[in-house]
């Protein structure tokens, strides 16, 4: 079990959990691990968002691995995926980008990437943080000619533009785009700059906001996580299309010329009809994870194409994607890859592929995502403590309440398994569970797991019943899936505000009427 790394690298409160200390450990065993094998001095490139600890974890990183022997690259502020394309462009032994992507300012992570441009694999971080922990780590100094140097190399983000240039420009450059105008969302983060300079150059009209970062407010009410702003600003000025980053750019969500969300889920089912069509989707298979809406498992089906989910996290959609030989996939929440391009999450490189496919189609972003439909999902999210994380999968009472909701089907009229996940999303310390049968019901369980599990499943239990009775006037979910649990828990402790809850799901009711 990793102690300091998540799905997606490590992510703490800036200078207290993520201290300048830590950092500086995690830089000399990185540098070390991922470059035990190299005859020389290896090279490391640094890219980091607009948060405004991003500089103090950027100098800690550098002290680290200078001080290892490791020679650094610094990019200054820069998307995620410029990163990963530049690590392979140059031949880097490595990379790091200091981010904590959607998250607000105060926090900040690492995110370490191979020189393949990939994020490392879980037996690597591992290997990182037993080299942390052990007294190895002041053995690896540097000392008079071997300590590393480092170099300014901003200018390397004109890279990134070209490569968008290369690859798109022939294609967009013969389609229509006159009458055509999209709103850009970079939510004050890492595409603040670079979005633009990529539109422009591809000749594609454009509205920027929230492009003016100011060290606190990345994500701030904006970007893919607040898409309010963006829906607004898209109707006031008749946009056909609204594109949102998160803060570090490896994610892009969307909104229609309407106003409506276009999720990860649509974003999938669109790029992959088009690929299809053109032959290029590699054998008919798009990779999810497990908390893929239900209608991307109907859309999949429709069309004869596979479906391939996994754990929770890009990194296990990528580790999939190259065992297996598949070129697209990705998350509800917008991290796409498209690993003929690059081999990470890439906002603006999603953003691209589906412009191009609106414009071929010359209809609307709504006429376009009509191809799927999502079923109703209702998202309840409460924090656990790192160290409850994995205590799901230990405990007699959720795996006998998982079993149960797995095996039971409900009768008569909707003959249809309830399909229930628990997922880690190590990323925010949350646990989730998840209830599909022709909709979802989505919470988070907090410390108290057991007894967690059990309050949340009665609620969806009770939630089922009043649904199935008021649709088919039948009385068919069994009360014997109810299961009381006798732990003790103080009113501080309690999983999660039921009657929020119950009012949260009631309101989605009449959706499925």
């Amino acid at each position: 079990m990793r102690k300091y790394f998540g799905t997606d690298g490590i992510r703490r409160i800036a200078n207290t959990e993520l201290s300048p200390e830590l950092v500086y450990k995690v830089a000399k065993a990185g540098a070390y691990v991922l470059s035990k094998h190299t005859d020389h001095a290896p090279t490391i490139l640094i890219g980091r968002d607009t948060r405004i600890s991003g500089s103090l974890i950027e100098s800690a990183m550098v002290a680290g691995f200078l001080s290892y022997g490791a020679n650094v690259k610094i990019l200054g502020v820069i998307p995620t995926p410029a990163v990963a394309y530049l690590t392979r462009r140059f031949k880097a032994d490595a990379s790091v980008v200091i981010s904590a992507s959607h998250n607000t300012y105060e926090f900040n992570g690492i995110k370490y990437f191979s020189n393949k441009g990939m994020k490392i694999p879980d037996d690597l971080e591992e290997e990182i943080e037993n080299v942390m922990d052990s007294g190895k780590i002041t053995e690896l100094t540097a000392i008079n000619d071997k300590i590393g140097v480092s170099e300014d190399r901003t200018d390397l983000l004109d890279e990134y533009v070209y490569f968008f240039r290369k690859n798109f420009e022939e294609e967009l450059e013969v389609l229509d785009k006159e009458n055509f105008t999209i709103a850009v969302d970079t939510a004050n983060g890492a595409t603040s700059v670079v979005a633009e300079k990529v539109f422009k150059v591809l000749g594609i009209n454009y509205h920027i906001i929230n492009n003016t970062p100011d060290g606190i407010n990345i994500n701030a009410n904006c970007g893919s996580t607040h898409l309010d702003g963006l829906k607004k600003f898209v109707l006031e000025n008749k946009c056909n299309l609204g594109v949102a980053y998160d803060g570090d750019g490896d994610r892009c969500l969307l909104v229609d010329e309407k106003g409506n969300e276009i999720d990860g889920d649509k974003i999938l089912a669109v790029i992959s009809n088009r690929l299809m069509q053109k032959g290029k989707l590699k054998k008919d298979t798009i990779v999810a994870t497990v908390m893929s809406n239900l209608g991307l498992k109907k859309y999949a089906q429709n069309n004869n194409l596979n479906l391939v989910q996994t754990k929770v996290g890009d990194r296990y959609v990528l580790e999939e994607m190259m065992k297996n030989g598949y070129n697209l996939g990705g998350e509800q929440s917008g991290h796409i890859i498209f690993l003929d391009y690059n081999p990470t999450g890439d906002g603006i490189l999603t953003s691209l592929m589906f412009i191009q496919s609106l414009l071929e189609n010359q209809c609307s972003a709504s006429e376009l995502c009509n191809i799927i439909k999502l079923y109703p999902q209702v998202l309840v999210n409460a924090k656990v403590s790192s160290d409850k994380k994995y205590e799901y999968d230990k405990d007699e009472v959720i795996a006998k309440n998982i079993k149960l909701l797995e095996e039971e089907s409900i009768e008569n009229n909707i003959n249809k398994t309830i399909e229930t996940i628990i997922c880690i999303n190590n990323k925010e310390n949350k646990l989730r569970t998840q209830a599909l049968k022709n909709h979802e019901v989505c919470s988070n369980i907090n410390d108290k797991i057991a007894k967690g599990v059990s309050k949340i499943k009665t609620l969806i239990i009770t939630y089922l019943k009043e649904y199935v009775k008021t649709r088919f006037n039948k009385d068919i979910v069994s009360e014997a899936l109810i299961i009381p649990s006798n732990e003790k828990i103080s009113k501080e402790e309690e999983v999660i505000e039921i009657s929020l809850f119950i009012s949260k799901i009631s309101s989605e009711k009449q959706m499925f009427l």
